[in-house]
C-alpha cells in the first residue's frame, strides 16, 4: 500500500494521508490522464493494459479517467479547460505553442526522442522529394512536430509552407485521405506510418536532420501545484512501466502490437525507432531553443519564449 503524507500548516504541522491541495481543498477523487497510443507509446500502453496506473491510484482511493486524445495541441486545450490533468505524451512543439498562448502546461518528464518515427508520406509515385509537393495538397495535425517537420522540409528546399495547401486533420484521417487519393501527401507517425507503407505508400522524408522530435509528459499547472503527490505517483508508475518493458521486452512488444493492430515485426521496428526515457537532458533544452527560433521565423510563434518557462523545476536537467 502506497501512503502519501501531506504536511499541512495550520498554526502547527498536522500530518495526514491525502491528495489535497489549494485547487480543490479536498482529497483528490479522480485524476484525468490522456491515453496516447500513437506513434508507438509503449510505456503508456503497458501502464494501461497491465492496470499499473489504476492499481497504484486505487490504493490511494483515486479513480483514473483515461481520455484518448492523440494531438498534443488538443491535450493542451483540454488542460486549459481543466478537463485533463496529465498529458501522458505531448510533443514539445505543442507545449511551446500552448505556453506562448498563455496556457499553463508544465513538462514534468521526458518520454522519448523518436526521429525516425515521424515522416511525410505519399501514395503518388511521382512525388519523390519535397520539391514535388509545391502546389500540392497535404494533410496532418497542425501545431505539432509534424507541422514543424513540413515547414522545415519545405524551407530546406527553398520553399515556404504556403507553397502548398496544408489541411488540418488527425494522423489517421490524413492517412486514409492520402491512400484514397484525396491528398498528395500525409504527415504520419508510428504504426500508421508502417500501415501506410504496407498499403503501398512511400516515405518522402523523415524528421532526421530536419527537426529533433521530443515527446514529454506534462501536467496542468494548477494540478501540479495542488496535487504534487499525484504527479509524483504518476511518474513513479511511468518508471516502473519502463523497467517492466526492458525486463519483458517480447511480452511488451506483443501487448503493443495487439493494441496498435500491427504485426510483432512492425512493433519491433517501431520500438527500435523510438528512444524511451524518463528524463530531460541538456541537449533537449538546446534543441527546444532551436525549435523556438525556427517557429518564430516561420510564423508558428508570434513572440519569444524560453524552454524553462514550460518545464517544472524538478524536471530540468
Amino acid at each position: 500500500m502506497r501512503k502519501i503524507i501531506c504536511a499541512v500548516l495550520v498554526l502547527s504541522v498536522v500530518s495526514s494521508i491525502c491528495f489535497a491541495g489549494g485547487e480543490a481543498e479536498k482529497p483528490l477523487e479522480a485524476i484525468n490522464v490522456s491515453y496516447v497510443k500513437s506513434p508507438f507509446n509503449l510505456p503508456q500502453i503497458i501502464m494501461k493494459k497491465r492496470g499499473m496506473l489504476d492499481k497504484a491510484f486505487a490504493e490511494e482511493g483515486i479513480r483514473v479517467g483515461y481520455h484518448a486524445i492523440e494531438s498534443g495541441s488538443q491535450q493542451a486545450q483540454a488542460m486549459a479547460a481543466g478537463s485533463l490533468d496529465i498529458g501522458g505524451v505531448m510533443n514539445t512543439t505543442s507545449v511551446l505553442l500552448a505556453t506562448a498562448a498563455g496556457n499553463d502546461v508544465r513538462i514534468i518528464s521526458g518520454f522519448s526522442r523518436p526521429e525516425g518515427i515521424f515522416a511525410i508520406v505519399s501514395a503518388d509515385p511521382s512525388i519523390t522529394g519535397i520539391r514535388d509537393l509545391q502546389g500540392k495538397k497535404a494533410g496532418g495535425p497542425k501545431g505539432t512536430v509534424l507541422h514543424q517537420l513540413l515547414a522545415a522540409a519545405m524551407e530546406s528546399q527553398g520553399l515556404d509552407i504556403s507553397d502548398l495547401e496544408f489541411l488540418q486533420m488527425s494522423i489517421p484521417q490524413a492517412s486514409t485521405a492520402m491512400l484514397a487519393g484525396h491528398l498528395d501527401a500525409a504527415l504520419l507517425a508510428g504504426s500508421i506510418l508502417i500501415q501506410a507503407r504496407n498499403s503501398g505508400a512511400h516515405v518522402v522524408v523523415t524528421a532526421e536532420g530536419l527537426v529533433s522530435p521530443k515527446l514529454v509528459i506534462c501536467a496542468r499547472g494548477g494540478f501540479l501545484e495542488s496535487h504534487p503527490e499525484a504527479v509524483d505517483l504518476y511518474l513513479q508508475i511511468h518508471r516502473e512501466a519502463l523497467a517492466w518493458m526492458k525486463a519483458n521486452e517480447e511480452e511488451a512488444l506483443r501487448i503493443g502490437a495487439e493494441e496498435q493492430g500491427i504485426s510483432l515485426d512492425d512493433a519491433r521496428i517501431l520500438y527500435e525507432w523510438t528512444r524511451f526515457t524518463d528524463r530531460l537532458i541538456p541537449e533537449d533544452l538546446e534543441t527546444m531553443r532551436d525549435d523556438i527560433r525556427f517557429m518564430l521565423q516561420n510564423g508558428m510563434l508570434t513572440r519569444e519564449t524560453a524552454p524553462e518557462n514550460c518545464i517544472a523545476p524538478f524536471a530540468l536537467p
